[in-house]
Parts: C-alpha cells; structure tokens; sequence
C-alpha cells in the first residue's frame, strides 16, 4: 500500500510551461528574423538615397529623398567613408557635452564596434566621383528586446516551475505530517485505553497474590506497550532531547531484538569506544534502532549477521547497521525511506520513513544507505551531531 503524492498534476504543468516556451521562441525567432529582414531593407533604401543625394546633378525629387533619409528614428547607422572617418550618423547617442573632436572619436569606436558584433551589418555605396563610403547599422532597440524576449519568458516560465514545484513538495510534506501526527496520535489513544484496563488487572492480581510470574511478564508487556504509546504520542510535536550515552540504548535494544529473532541471526554491537554521549531522544532513539535491526532481519532470508558499528570522531558520531541480508537495489537508496514503499507482501511501508523522520526531523541528523551488496553486506548509516 502506497501513500506517495501523485504528481502527475505537477508534471502536467511542467510539460504545459516546456511548450509554451518551445512555442514562445519558436514565434519570437521567426518574427525577430522578419523584422531584421524588414530592418536590412530600410537601411539598404537609406543607402541608396544617401547615394543620390551625393550626385549633385540628380533629377529625383530630392525632398523625397530627404524624407526617406529623416524617416530612419530607429536603427542605428553611421555613414562613414572609405577611411572609415564618420561623416554622419542617425540615432547613435552621444554626449552633447563632449566637444565635436571627442564627438567624432565616439563615433568611430561605434563603428568598431559595430564591426566586431555585426560583421555583415554594412553597405558599400559608390559616389559619382569614384570614391566609396560605408553605412554601418546596428539592431535597432526595438530589435534587440524581441531577441531578449525569450529569455525573459523562459526566466518567467522557470520561476512558475520553481513556485509549483516547491507548493507541491510543500503540500506533500504538510500532507505527510498530517498523516503521520493524525496516525500517532490515534495509536498512542488506542492503545492507551486498554492498557489502563491492564494496569487494573495487574494491581488486582498482586493484591491476590496470583502466581508471581505471570503477574511479572503481564507487567513487562505493559511497560512495552507503555513505552510504544509514549513513542507514538512524541510524533507531531517536537521531542526533549537530552544528552546520554547511545551505547547502553544500542546493547538494549539488541538485548530486545535478540529475543524475537531467529537463533540463525546474530546481533552484535561493534565499537572502540567506551562512551558516546550526544542529545537524542531515548525513546525515539530506540526505535529507530529497534526498527533498522528489524529491517535487516527480515533481509536476511536464512542464517545471517547484524551489526552495529559505532564510531565518532570530534563533530560527528557514525551509527552503521550492517547485514548480509538481500540488499536494496542503488535505484532505491532514497525511496526506500519515503512512507508506503515496502517490498515486503505484507507492510505498510512505514518502518523506515519513521526512521528518516525521527532522526533527521528531531533529531537533525543523516540517514541513508551507504552501501549495499547483495547477500554480501547492506550498509545504513546514521550520523548525529555531537
């Protein structure tokens, strides 16, 4: 059984903003290589009526001429001659205060520029009287940002997928701890109103003096279920933590696990060290150590070893539990710790999304798996903060 979020809404709308951008600069592309077309004849109408209006015995109509050349308020040009010495120029901006000689230095750096950025963006005109001048034009304002254009919709179109995409995950993750707190909350309620009928029992017996032994195991399943309730009341609210040493909880918990496993199943605590004390939670932290041990298990299909390996240095503290068992396929390494996903034929996926939960939400440490070999040795590591 599955709890993960369908996302097949969010990859609808991603695919929905890809094509709306293939679209969008697909269009701007052709319409900007139209307008420079349009642009290009404009300037090559403008070259040739400065051409005419060099011959000073031409019959055209020169006002029309004139027009055509005072037409141009958007594309940039220079004429120039063949030495490259400006002559005139149309919508190139240059400082008035400046004096005609720094003017003229202005624009001829224009036209070198001009000449790096827009190597075929200029015309030969020949006069009359043999020599040659040179019209040199940029993309006009208007040009330039329908060039831009795509990219500000793609930066547009990105942020969309970036905001979907975080109120997705955090509609998910909100979603995700309703589940869970709603879930603990319930448990630890169910499974408080029999145990208080327990106790009863247990207080009532004693006072009879029922057999000893009974009353004793009766009392140490009460204690368990205790401490379970105590467990599920903690999720959805944020734990005390309390600096102790992990290695008594880690021999308790594999003095627990020891008595429910299969005698083919070894459990073992590996370590040098003689104390390792950072802040946890005890109960939480049990059970994250209950629940690890308890998955390695049931990886390991016949006879089998679990270990848990302790290690520290001075910032970190290195928990690796270590088994033989079927091992986790590397496509897996992080979804094996997202609630619902289990491989087992019976589970609800839920043991190791605890552990995520417990040990990077409250106690603001790592979980994953580090290695896996299959029937050779898995590796799930957990580092806490010292």
């Amino acid at each position: 059984m599955s709890f993960r979020l369908n996302n097949f809404v969010f990859k609808f709308l991603v695919l929905l903003a890809l094509i709306i951008v293939g679209v969008t600069l697909w269009y701007t592309h052709n319409l900007a290589a139209k307008f420079q077309i349009e642009e290009e004849k404009k300037v090559a109408l403008w070259a040739k009526a400065t051409q005419i209006l060099s011959n000073p015995d031409t019959n055209d109509n020169l006002n029309l001429l004139l027009e055509v050349v005072a037409s141009n308020t958007t594309i940039p040009v220079i004429l120039a001659d063949q030495n490259n010495h400006p002559i005139a120029h149309r919508n190139i901006i240059t400082d008035n205060k400046h004096s005609n000689r720094k003017k003229e230095i202005d624009i001829k750096e224009q036209i070198e520029l001009i000449k790096t950025k827009y190597p075929d963006h200029y015309i030969e005109i020949e006069l009359i009287d043999g020599t040659k001048n040179y019209i040199y034009y940029k993309d006009s304002k208007l040009l330039q940002n329908l060039k831009y254009f795509p990219l500000f919709m793609l930066s547009i179109i990105g942020a969309f997928i970036v905001l979907v995409y975080f109120a997705f995950s955090n509609a998910r993750i909100a979603q995700q701890n309703k589940v869970w707190t709603g879930m603990a909350k319930e448990t630890a309620h169910q499974i408080g109103t029999p145990l208080s009928s327990l106790i009863g029992w247990v207080e009532y017996l004693k006072e009879k003096k029922e057999s000893q032994s009974i009353t004793d195991e009766v009392q140490k399943d009460i204690n368990r279920l205790q401490k379970i309730a105590n467990r599920f009341s903690k999720i959805g609210s944020l734990p005390k933590l309390k600096k102790i040493d992990i290695i008594p909880i880690l021999n308790g918990s594999i003095e627990y696990m020891c008595e429910r496993a299969s005698s083919k199943v070894t459990l073992e605590l590996s370590t040098t060290e003689n104390k390792v004390e950072t802040k946890i939670n005890s109960d939480l932290f049990e059970w994250v150590i209950e629940n690890l041990i308890k998955n390695s298990i049931d990886a390991i299909s016949k006879e089998g070893k679990v270990t848990l390996h302790l290690e520290q240095n001075s910032t970190h503290i290195f928990l690796d539990v270590i088994d033989n068992g079927k091992g986790v396929k590397k496509g897996f390494f992080n979804e094996i710790f997202e609630p619902g996903f289990t491989s087992k034929k019976r589970g609800w996926g839920l043991g190791l999304s605890l552990v995520k939960r417990i040990i990077q939400d409250y106690h603001l440490g790592k979980v994953g798996v580090l290695r896996s070999i299959p029937n050779k040795q898995t590796v799930i590591r957990i580092v806490l903060n010292r």
